[in-house]
C-alpha cells in the first residue's frame, strides 16, 4: 500500500521556498560589479559578503535542527522567510558596504533555517520523487536570479530593484507560511490508512524509504530497522510525525557515529558539486584548450544535467528505492570524476562533467531522505540540521583549498582531486550506513 501523498499546497510552498533559496545566489554574481562601483570597493570585497552569509547560514542551519521540535516547522519557515525578506530589503536600501555585510549575515540566518527546516520536514513527509524535485527547484531559483538582476540593470532600474523585487517575493512567501502554520504540524497529513491495525494512531506507523507505509507499532519499529538495502526493500523507519521518545538528549544524538560520518558525507558531496562547477571552465580552457564559448556552454551543461537528473531520478527512486539509486549515484559520481581526470581530449572531459552532474543530482536529497534510517527518527531533525551545516562548511572550505592547490600546481589536477573526493564520499556513506538497530524507544 502507498503512503498518502503530501498536500498539493504544501508541496507548492516547499518548491517555491527552494526557488527563493536559490534566487539571492544568482542576484549577487550579476549585481556585484554595479554594487562595487557604487560603493567604491574592490571586486575582492565580495568575499566579505559571502563570508558573512556563510556564517549566518551555518549557524542557523545547525540550530534549526535542534529547535524544530519547540518552534514547529510552520513557525520556523514563516519567521525565517520574513527574516530573509527583511535582509533583502536591507540590500536594496544599504548605504554602504558595511550595512550590506550585516544584511548578508541576516540573510544567511534566514536561508539556513529555511533550508534545514524544509529538509527536515520533507525527509519525513515527502517521498523520493518530491524530495528530488524540491531540490531541483533550488537550481531553478539560481537560474532565475541572474535573469531578474539582468532585467533590472538593462532597463536602467539598477541593482537595488533586483533585491527589492526578490524581497517582495520573500514577503509573500512568508505570509503564505504564516497562514498555513497549522497545516505543517502533521507530517503525515492524513489519518492512518484503513488497513492499519484497529486502534492504531498516526504515531504507530512506519514508512519505508521506498514510500511504502506499514502498520507497525512504534515499539516494534526499532526492531524492524536494518541497514540500508536489508531485505527486499529499503529499511523501515518510524513514521514522519512520530513523537520523539522522552529523554532523548542532545548528547545522545551527538554521540552517534552515524551523525558525524553522515555530516562528512554531506560536506564531501557539496564540495564535489561546487568544485566541479567552479573550476570546470578553467580546466576546459587552460587544461584542454577549448574555446571560451564552448567551455562556457559545457559548464552550463553540467548544471543542466544536475537539474534534469533530479527531475528524472526522483521518479526512478520511487520505483527502485532510495538505497539502490543512492548507491548507483555515488558510483556514477566516481565514474564521472574519473572521466574528467583522464588526460583525454576536451569532449571526454565534457562527458565526464555531464555524467558527474547527472549522477550527483539525487545524492543530496536522498541522503537527507534516508537520515532517519541511519540515526533513528527520534534524532533525525537534529541530525539534518548538522548535515546542512556540514554541507555549508564543505562548500566553503574545500573548494577554496582546491583553488589554492590548482593555482600553485596545475588545473589538470581537478579531475584526480574530484576522483579522490568521490571515493572518500563512498567510504563516508558506507560508514554512516552501518547502523544495525534503532536506539530503544522510551
Amino acid at each position: 500500500m502507498s503512503v498518502a501523498p503530501p498536500r498539493t499546497s504544501l508541496l507548492l510552498l516547499a518548491y517555491l521556498a527552494f526557488v527563493s533559496l536559490g534566487l539571492p545566489d544568482g542576484l549577487l554574481g550579476v549585481g556585484w560589479p554595479s554594487i562595487s562601483a557604487e560603493f567604491g570597493v574592490p571586486t575582492g570585497a565580495v568575499g566579505l559578503v559571502l563570508t558573512a552569509g556563510t556564517i549566518g547560514y551555518l549557524t542557523s542551519s545547525v540550530l534549526a535542527g535542534f529547535t524544530l521540535a519547540r518552534l514547529g516547522v510552520g513557525r520556523l519557515l514563516a519567521g525565517s522567510t520574513l527574516l530573509a525578506s527583511l535582509a533583502l530589503t536591507g540590500y536594496a536600501s544599504a548605504p554602504a558596504l558595511t550595512v550590506l555585510i550585516g544584511c548578508a549575515l541576516v540573510l544567511g540566518l534566514g536561508s539556513g533555517a529555511i533550508d534545514s527546516g524544509l529538509n527536515a520536514y520533507a525527509a519525513g513527509a515527502f517521498g523520493p520523487r518530491h524530495m528530488n524535485w524540491m531540490h531541483a527547484f533550488f537550481g531553478l531559483g539560481v537560474a532565475i536570479g541572474p535573469l531578474v538582476m539582468t532585467a533590472m540593470l538593462s532597463t536602467g532600474a539598477g541593482w537595488r530593484w533586483g533585491y527589492a523585487v526578490t524581497a517582495a517575493a520573500q514577503l509573500a512567501l512568508a505570509t503564505a507560511f504564516a497562514l498555513t502554520v497549522g497545516a505543517w504540524r502533521d507530517r503525515t497529513g492524513d489519518p492512518p490508512p484503513p488497513s492499519a491495525p484497529a486502534g492504531a494512531r498516526p504515531d504507530d506507523t512506519v514508512v519505508a524509504a521506498d514510500g511504502e507505509t506499514v502498520g507497525v507499532p512504534l515499539d516494534d519499529a526499532a526492531a524492524a530497522v536494518g541497514p540500508p538495502g536489508h531485505g527486499p526493500g529499503d529499511a523501515t523507519v518510524p513514521a514522519a510525525g512520530a513523537r520523539a521518545p522522552a529523554g532523548v538528549r542532545i548528547g545522545d544524538t551527538l554521540r552517534l557515529p552515524a551523525v558525524w560520518f553522515g555530516a562528512l558525507a554531506f560536506a564531501i558531496y557539496v564540495a564535489i558539486e561546487v568544485s566541479a562547477g567552479l573550476y570546470a571552465f578553467l580546466l576546459l580552457t587552460e587544461g584542454r584548450g577549448m574555446p571560451d564559448a564552448v567551455a562556457g556552454l559545457s559548464v552550463s551543461g553540467y548544471w543542466g544535467s544536475l537539474f534534469v537528473g533530479r527531475v528524472v531520478q526522483g521518479l526512478v527512486a520511487e520505483r527502485l528505492g532510495t538505497t539502490r539509486v543512492l548507491r548507483g549515484s555515488l558510483l556514477g559520481m566516481a565514474v564521472g570524476a574519473a572521466l574528467i581526470a583522464l588526460p583525454a581530449p576536451g569532449w571526454a572531459t565534457v562527458v565526464g562533467l555531464v555524467v558527474l552532474g547527472f549522477a550527483a543530482a539525487p545524492v543530496f536529497p536522498l541522503l537527507t531522505l534516508s537520515t532517519a534510517e541511519r540515526v533513528g527518527r527520534e534524532h533525525a531533525d537534529r541530525v539534518i540540521g548538522v548535515q546542512i551545516g556540514a554541507a555549508g562548511i564543505g562548500a566553503a572550505l574545500i573548494p577554496a583549498g582546491l583553488g589554492v592547490l590548482l593555482g600553485d600546481t596545475s588545473v589538470r589536477l581537478l579531475g584526480p582531486v574530484l576522483t579522490a573526493l568521490a571515493v572518500a564520499l563512498l567510504v563516508a556513506h558506507a560508514a554512516a550506513a552501518r547502523r544495525t538497530a534503532a536506539p530503544p524507544a522510551g
